[in-house]
This record gives structure tokens, sequence and C-alpha cells, in this order.
């Protein structure tokens, strides 16, 4: 199994309420048409969110403290995911990942299982990134490539890994696109396995392919002079422009630093951005998303994904709509409360089962 996706970070001097922005377009080449692979989002309460079995098969170490998570799947069945947040406002990504296929009993973590678990033990960013490094240490097969991204409200990372090496680097740029398809990691090294040569390039020694960062950009673009005028919605267009007919699934997170301590999440949940809109999460006192994301038994796909995938042309011009309303009411809630109130709870769902009206 792989996994990619195309992701663009803002960091809080270009962002408006001096919060950061994330973005993520998943990508996977049986998605042409809207048809192929169906992502998945679910959300899971401390007490199940170290439950299960591991999607590489190694067993789960004790946890005195864990974290609400909400994860977005590549595929139906996995325990892990390829994205996610917790309720610290810590989000987690892989943009690539390659030479995961093993045996069903195999003693290792794949990268779906390291960004779960991640986000169910770590408060901030720094922290996620040292876990994720000692997850890897300890539990990467030998032969799997890595890259991730992780955030949190005031910083963002990037941790490339080779076997049961990584080394990490932290964004300085106010903006960066990381492409996938390849390591990312260099020659600027803030963190790394003990004993790392940090002199060499990391991603050219592990990865033949590797892809640095780039300043490349689609959609409204940050104004390199830290105006903090750019918006989710900018992001949200962004990666329209940036889709297309392999794009699985996308997402953006706003993560909240200051004035409001709330975060907010939107997904899609569909395939390509372009044709898609996205709805928005926050880890309210007690979150309730729609099973309409999830693959039920029998299915192959979510249902929201299936009655997406047959609707008609003139219910995107409507959604658009809904989701500008959504984006200016939640903003306005945001402006005066410092926490989710219980009427958020069913936030997610209440829109997921909105969108689905149009294409019934």
């Amino acid at each position: 199994m792989s996994s990619n996706a195309d992701c663009f970070v803002v960091l809080p001097v270009n962002c408006a309420s001096d919060s950061l922005i994330f973005g993520r377009n998943a990508e996977d080449s049986d998605a042409v048409g809207g048809l192929g692979v169906s992502t998945e989002v679910c959300y899971y309460d401390v007490s199940d969110v170290l439950e299960g079995k591991t999607d590489g098969g190694a067993a789960l170490e004790p946890s005195a403290d864990a974290l609400r998570v909400i994860l977005q799947k590549p595929k139906p069945a996995l325990w892990g995911g390829d994205f996610g947040a917790n309720e610290r406002g810590v989000v987690v990504s892989l943009t690539w990942s390659d030479g995961e296929q093993q045996a069903a009993d195999s003693d290792s973590l794949l990268g779906t299982d390291i960004v779960r678990i991640t986000l169910a033990e770590s408060n901030e960013a720094e922290a996620a990134v040292d876990r994720i490094g000692a997850l890897v240490a300890k539990h990467s097969n030998d032969s799997a490539k890595l890259n991730f991204i992780v955030c949190d409200p005031t910083a963002a990372w990037i941790l490339s890994s080779a076997g049961k090496v990584w080394a990490a680097e932290k964004l300085q740029a106010g903006w960066l696109r990381v492409p996938s398809g390849g390591l990312t990691v260099t020659t600027t090294i803030d963190k790394s396995s003990d004993g790392l040569d940090t002199a060499a390039n990391f991603a050219a020694a592990h990865d033949a392919e590797a892809q640095a960062p780039e300043a490349d950009w689609c959609g409204p673009k940050p104004d390199g002079d830290g105006d903090g005028s750019y918006t989710q919605q900018d992001m949200f267009e962004t990666l329209r422009e940036a889709s297309g007919a392999g794009s699985r699934a996308a997402n953006v997170s706003m993560l909240s630093s200051k004035g409001s301590s709330i975060s907010c999440h939107w997904f899609t949940g569909t395939p390509n951005a372009a044709e898609s809109v996205f709805k928005p999460f926050v880890f309210a006192p007690k979150p309730r998303i729609s099973p309409l994301t999830q693959v039920q038994p029998d299915a192959e796909q979510t249902l929201l994904h299936s009655l997406h995938a047959n609707r008609k042309p003139a219910a995107l011009e409507h959604l658009r709509s809904l989701e500008r309303s959504c984006v200016d009411e939640l903003n306005n809630y945001f402006s005066l409360q410092d926490h989710a109130s219980d009427e958020l709870d069913e936030l997610l769902k209440d829109c997921v089962e909105a969108e689905v009206k149009f294409y019934r």
C-alpha cells in the first residue's frame, strides 16, 4: 500500500487570526472518475483511539493519557489513517509512503499506524515529531520509506524516514508546498535518529526520486510580506486548483492559537476537491459524525461517496453557497467563543447530511 498527497502549509505570519493553515490533496490513481478508493472519516474518543490491531501487526504499547482523534483513512478496514488531528490542535499527515508491502503477521508499524498512535499521544508538534521518530526507530519496516508533515498552531515540521532512520526539519518559510512522490528532508536537519550524519543530504541518500519542498503554488497565494490575510477559504480554492481526476479526498485544518482556542478541520470525504465541498469538524464536548462517512459492512464505498458520484451537476452550485455560509458562521462563532460548546457536537454530521439531501 502506498500513500501520496500534495500538501500546502501556511504559517501564522501569513494567516488570518494568527492561525496556521494546512491543506492536503490525497492522490490515488484508482480514484479517476470519482469511483475508485473510498476515503473514510472516523472519530475516536480516548477510550477507543488505541484499541484494535495495527495495520502492520505490531502490538500497541500502553499509554496513560490518550487524546481524542479525528482520522481520515485511505481505504476501508484500515486501523490507522493517512491524515488526522487531535483535540490539542496537532495535525499529522503522510505525504508519501513506499515499500510497506509485508506479511499479515509482521511485527511492524505502517505509516498509517504511526499517524494514529502519534495523534493519540502528542500534545504539540515537536513532541509528535519525537514520537514518530521513536516509533520509526523501533517498529518501521526496513524497506519502508515515509514522509510526514506535523503541525500545531505555531509550528510545522517535515519528517522523512527510511527503514529505521529518520530526519526532521522545522519549517521556516512563511508558506510551502510539499509535493508527493518522495522524501523531502535534505540538508536542513533539526532533529534526527541518534548518530545520523546530519552533514549528508538525507533524502538523496535514501531515495533516488527525492523531491524537495517547492515554492510552486496553486490558487490564492499567501502574501510574502506576512500581512495575515490568508484564510481557510483560500486554501479550499488552492486545493481545488491543485486537484484532478486522481484526487481521492481533500482536507484543510485551521489551527488556532490566538484569540480563539478553537481549531477547525474541514473534510470533503469525496474525490476531487474541484467537484466537492468541505465540511467542518471541531472537538466539541461529545462529537458525533455521520455514519455516511464510513464504509458499512458488505459495502465498498461510503454512502456519501456513492451518492456524490451520481450527483446532478446543479447540486454543486448550491452546496458551494452553503459552504461559504458555513465558513462565515463558524468564523463569527470562533471570534466570540473561546471553546466549542455542545451545540457543535453534531457539526460534521449535520453538514454531511445536508449535502446528501442534494444528491438524493
